[in-house]
């Protein structure tokens, strides 16, 4: 019997669930906050050269008309942001006046900056702009940095030690280590804090996923993994206002750090998975804790009847097959294993890199940034609401194949519209941004549901890596744009397509039980689901029509 049957006979999908699954999306909405945050800390203003500090007039009078003294004008008749006449140009300031041949020089007296839209960002504190500005993809290529590290380090460290302990830690971490950034004046103290951020951003997504899903009976697990996406579309939508509302960057990254502190203080009293329990021979806390569950789903006189052996009955025959430890080379030993970890690293790569560079700099599309953001947010809800459907009635494997493959195709056709028509390139590449967030989060329950419990959180902090490498290769590719326009949106659009190819060799997921153990995952994938295994776990059946269970003869 299957553990998810324990489930349904404690209550199934239950007001435990809800609240649980509630309080552990919640903290997941606003890491959307952190991961799209430098789109308003580090947006760059319009800016140029402060006049030469010799010349106190042209230093201190930044008017349109001394501006023209100051500044040279580039192709498009605006201020060169990165260069300035050796020696103001006087004659400029006479109407129908022009210089040619003038000596120009970089910006040795600093810039000066539009402080129209953004009061402060951390371009206009530490300069990065012109030769310096490499340094403002540098800071977010560190907090992908931290993304891909806290992938390996939590990943392990939650099939070892369980997931809530560090779930905890993560949010303890973030809150300070956001304070933190917000707090120091250095940009290398930034870049030091904003790693240890990214780290926590696997933490929470990981361990928080995984905790719901191994609550989640199989008939809730689809919708429980969709209102993961919502609540980081909510996150997205959040980021606009409370952006547009805080525009210091020191207050708004320091709005959206604090509230982790509060997570912090209620997950103590969230419990841990009881399958880990379970698997690691602490069935007795397991037990407990079930009976918590059953008591608030209203099932307490079931939850008040079992014991030990009743619990570990369920999961009886994985106990002789469970390894003490895993390495990553469980990934690979066997077969099954080897297939679905290969075509997931394929995948999550693929999905982040065209994810990443779509998403990160919305300034390019020439629109405002706060309506860009709300815009790339609020597509995101029909996308899944479809992912939603599909998922239930279709399949996990179709859905993320098509949806992957769509985005790929309308991200090259992309190139074929004109410059000009930049309003349709926005909603093209919005529309192209909803398909790949509504796959990222499909493939993150379909990963959960293909990797077995021993050795799930390894697998899905490994792909996790990969999905962390494509985030740090999307700004490198996004920079080869300046030698070729079409290089970006080919590279992001042909892995969005081969990553849709590779989920066609997975094995379907949808009405099946999780998996356990390795050995059992081998076993299926050599005999394959009969008939019988799958009956009855219909995301439509209800709890009435469950066959007989140990528990409910028992009881």
């Amino acid at each position: 019997m299957a553990f998810t049957d324990l489930l349904d006979a404690l209550g199934g999908v239950g007001r435990f669930q809800f609240f649980y699954t509630a309080l552990l999306l919640l903290p997941c909405g606003l890491l959307a906050c952190h991961n799209f945050l430098q789109n308003f800390t580090a947006a760059v203003p319009r800016h140029h050269c402060r006049g030469p500090a010799k010349h106190t007039a042209a230093a201190t009078n930044h008017s349109e008309a001394w501006l023209r003294a100051i500044v040279p004008l580039d192709q498009l008749g605006a201020p060169e942001p990165c260069r300035r006449f050796t020696e103001p140009q006087w004659a400029l300031l006479s109407p129908n006046t022009s210089v040619h041949g003038a000596a120009t020089e970089s910006c040795k007296d600093g810039w000066v900056y539009d402080h129209s839209v953004f009061p402060s960002t951390i371009v206009m504190e530490w300069n990065l702009v012109c030769e310096a500005r490499t340094l403002r993809d540098l800071a977010q290529s560190i907090y992908m940095a931290g993304v891909l590290v806290g992938a390996a380090v939590f990943g392990s460290l939650a099939d070892r030690l369980g997931r809530k302990g560090p779930l905890v830690w993560s949010y303890l971490q973030l809150a300070v280590s956001g304070a933190a950034t917000a707090y120091f004046s250095s940009f290398g103290a930034y870049c030091v804090f904003r790693f240890l951020m990214g780290m926590t951003f696997s933490g929470i997504i990981l361990n928080s996923l995984s905790l719901v899903v191994e609550w989640m009976p199989t008939r809730g697990r689809t919708v429980a993994g969709i209102l993961l996406g919502f609540s980081f579309t909510l996150g997205q939508l959040i980021l606009a206002g409370v952006a547009y509302l805080i525009r210091p960057w020191r207050w708004l990254q320091f709005a959206v750090s604090v509230p982790f502190l509060i997570f912090f203080l209620y997950s103590w009293w969230l419990p841990e998975s009881s399958r880990w329990l379970l698997l690691h021979g602490r069935s007795q806390l397991a037990v407990q804790t079930l009976q918590k569950v059953a008591s608030m789903n209203g099932r307490k006189e079931e939850g008040d009847r079992l014991t030990q052996e009743v619990v570990s009955s369920y999961i009886q025959s994985e106990f002789t097959s469970i390894r003490t430890s895993n390495s990553v080379l469980d990934l690979f030993r066997t077969p099954a294993m080897r297939k679905v970890t290969c075509c997931l690293m394929v995948v999550w790569f693929s999905n982040s890199m065209a994810y990443y560079g779509l998403a990160m700099d919305l300034q390019k599309f020439g629109l405002s940034v706060y309506l860009v953001q709300v815009l790339f947010g609020v597509i995101d809800i029909p996308a899944m609401l479809v992912a939603t459907a599909t998922m239930i009635y279709v399949g996990r494997r179709a859905t993320v194949a098509a949806f992957l493959i769509l985005a790929g195709l309308m991200v090259i056709a992309n190139m074929v519209v004109p410059e000009d028509m930049q309003t349709l390139r926005t909603a093209q590449a919005a529309l192209g941004k909803g398909c790949l967030a509504s796959s990222f989060i499909c493939v993150y329950l379909f990963t959960g549901e293909l990797y077995p419990t021993e050795i799930r959180q390894m697998g899905m902090g490994f792909v996790s890596i990969n999905a962390r490498l494509g985030g740090l290769v999307a700004p490198l590719v996004t920079a080869v744009g300046e030698f070729s326009a079409i290089l970006p949106p080919v590279a992001f659009g042909a892995t969005s397509i081969l990553a849709g190819l590779a989920v066609c060799f997975l094995t379907e997921t949808r009405n099946t039980p999780l998996v356990e153990t390795i050995e059992v995952m081998e076993r299926r994938a050599k005999e394959g689901l009969s008939k019988k295994d799958a009956e009855g776990k219909s995301e439509e059946i209800s709890l009435q029509q469950l066959g007989a269970s140990p528990l409910i003869e028992t009881i």
